[in-house]
């Protein structure tokens, strides 16, 4: 199970937790960062590996669920393992509603949490992925002339070229040209594929 390009982020305020739990772990082969507060978290640098987060909800100041509210903002993608000695139902569901890839009530057993993080690190490396994919495709989008970023983002409506044409008020050949150009540039085989690059990437009608 063990992996060196895994790395488990650990943040509860009890220091005890986060020996016991950086123990375990590095035992399993596995690089951990403890923290003992949100802030230190956010604040860190992290490394583009395949992680996850053990994380207390009951934190000083931020706690767990607004913690990973600002992760979002952040942009950290690590899946999220819950952790608390103060569960219940309602704060499960609301955990697992949220995204994260498990709660467990403490004191909870090696081969409980060694699982979860299986599970953890296997979202992370999709989403590692998906992440990349996003990237490439705005580098892409980086190298289009403000007229061609224009048609992209009509096409990705599912517009045709006459209704593209009408719209800009200018020839069909014209819009031709510039899609074609589009579609070179962005690498995309069809207007299907232009459409889920477009999608990937988070264009809505509402940003055309």
């Amino acid at each position: 199970m063990s992996t060196n390009a895994a790395i488990i982020y650990v943040v509860d305020d009890d220091v005890s937790i986060c020996r016991a739990l950086g123990l375990l772990l590095k035992s399993n082969g596995f690089r951990v960062e403890t923290f003992t507060n949100a802030q230190g978290f956010l604040s860190f640098k992290h490394p583009k590996l395949q992680s996850c987060l053990i994380l207390d909800i009951r934190l000083p100041n931020i706690n767990g669920f607004a913690l990973q509210a600002l992760m979002a903002q952040h942009g950290i993608i690590t899946p999220i393992i819950f952790i608390t000695g103060y569960g219940d139902i309602p704060m499960s569901v609301k955990a697992m509603q949220a995204g994260a890839i498990d709660f467990l009530p403490k004191p909870f057993t090696e081969k409980k949490i060694l699982h979860a993080i299986t599970l953890a690190l296997s979202k992370s490396k999709v989403l590692n992925k998906e992440q990349t994919e996003v990237l490439k495709i705005k580098q892409r989008m980086n190298t289009l002339s403000p007229r061609e970023l224009e048609v992209f983002h009509f096409v990705a409506q599912g517009m045709m070229n006459k209704n593209i044409a009408s719209k800009r008020g200018t020839s069909l050949q014209t819009i031709k040209v510039h899609r074609g150009r589009v579609m070179q540039k962005m690498q995309a085989k069809t207007a299907t594929e232009l459409i889920d690059f477009a999608k990937k990437v988070g264009l809505t009608s509402s940003q055309v």
